[in-house]
């Protein structure tokens, strides 16, 4: 699993939602946010993580911090 994948898992957890309603605010099929948490989907682009960012009131930087 990549940086990136755990900072989103992370992230949402900590804010308390589920993936499905993840997908939900951020616009997305809940089949990207489990690919993208699950690492089969590693590389999403910068649309996807500004949109995962704005639905978890995050800037899409801080998915790669160590």
């Amino acid at each position: 699993m990549s940086i990136v994948s755990e900072n989103i898992r992370k992230l949402r957890k900590k804010k308390g939602i589920s993936q499905d309603r993840l997908s939900k605010e951020a616009d997305l099929a809940l089949n990207t946010i489990v690919k993208i948490e699950t690492g089969e989907s590693p590389n999403p682009t910068v649309e996807t993580l500004e949109k995962i960012a704005k639905a978890l009131d995050v800037q899409a930087g801080d998915f790669f911090k160590k």
